[in-house]
């Protein structure tokens, strides 16, 4: 098992194909839920850094539903991921699939979102199953940690707007 902290974020793997992602936002568990699922929140945090906008955001928040996000930046193109619910308990648990049309690693992930509140705050984890060890590999070797924990800073900045509202 590998552990390491950027800000806020902490991940590890378990096993050799598991990578589990946890942060702590300041806010209850329905506006963190809401942010992961409503397409004009998930707009402005997911993704959303040095220059990249999610131009497609597609939910069908069901079982069985998919979704599809596009984010665009000027001068480097597309980049497109989609995947299906597996599992919906609404304020609690998202399971979906993950592929991206320019795969950068092999197979098809499966990541299981939870959300626990305790005294107003929320930890969310992500934990992305992978379809081996090499494809969990060549994830650790990308800037992913970086962006996930820069997306998660937009998150908490999401959130504070939306708790004022």
């Amino acid at each position: 098992m590998t552990t390491n902290n950027v800000g806020k974020l902490s991940l590890r793997t378990e096993g050799d194909r598991d990578l589990v992602m946890t942060r702590v936002f300041n806010a209850p568990r329905r506006l963190v839920f809401d942010a992961w699922t409503r397409p004009e929140l998930l707009k402005r945090w997911l993704g959303v850094q040095n220059g990249w906008s999610m131009t497609v955001c597609e939910v069908d928040l069901k079982v069985g539903g998919g979704y599809r996000f596009v984010w665009s930046r000027p001068g480097t193109g597309n980049m497109g991921m989609r995947g299906v619910y597996r599992e919906i308990v609404p304020g609690e648990r998202l399971v979906s699939t993950e592929v991206f049309d320019d795969a950068w690693y092999p197979g098809e992930a499966v990541g299981t979102l939870t959300f626990v509140e305790q005294d107003g705050k929320t930890t969310v984890t992500s934990t992305m199953r992978y379809a081996s060890k090499e494809a969990l590999e060549a994830v650790l070797k990308t800037p992913m940690e970086r962006g996930v924990a820069t997306s998660y800073d937009k998150l908490e900045e999401l959130l504070v707007s939306q708790a004022a509202a």
